[in-house]
């Protein structure tokens, strides 16, 4: 039987971070603002062509920030799913599969080739998403390792793109979080 894991309970929904990033960007959008009250002496000698640079640079920035949480989220969940699968040892099969799993590697299966590889194995139509999930975690990567090289992903990813992915992934597995 598969050793019980202490949940921590800290984990986010990609609702809540998609809020957060919306706060952030507001924020951002009325602090950057010309026409505030409240414009910061920081910006002293800007032209209006420099904050706007400068505003977009930030919103790259917390887009970024944003689409590495909501990717943290989704593995939350699918490592979750996979270590309450094994605990509660259900009959399905994708449960039956994560036990075998779970034999060989415990609590170190890997995400992209354990997990959602039993995913794509035993759900038709799990393919298309698993496929989408592993190049958003390839930039997921990227982002986590400092961006140091240009990455070979197939296409470029916003905050949009990431939490779209998120989302119809988390809706179209039936997982126990």
């Amino acid at each position: 039987m598969a050793e019980r894991v202490a949940f921590s309970g800290d984990n986010q929904s990609i609702s809540h971070i998609a809020l957060h990033h919306s706060d952030l960007e507001n924020a951002l959008r009325a602090y950057f603002s010309l026409t505030s009250d409240q414009i910061s002496g920081r910006f002293l000698g800007y032209s209006k062509s420099d904050l706007t640079i400068e505003l977009q640079e930030r919103l790259y920035e917390i887009g970024l920030s944003s689409s590495m949480a909501v990717l943290a989220a989704v593995e939350a969940s699918f490592r979750i799913d996979y270590l309450q699968r094994c605990q509660q040892r259900r009959k399905d099969p994708i449960s039956r599969t994560f036990r075998e799993i779970y034999a060989l590697k415990q609590t170190h299966a890997s995400l992209e080739e354990d997990i959602f590889g039993a995913w794509t194995d035993s759900f038709d139509g799990a393919k298309l998403i698993i496929g989408e999930l592993r190049g958003a975690f390839k930039f997921r990567h990227w982002l986590a390792h400092g961006r140091y090289w240009k990455p070979k992903l197939g296409r470029r990813y916003d905050f949009d793109d990431i939490y779209t992915i998120a989302e119809i992934a988390l809706k179209q597995f039936d997982l126990l979080v």
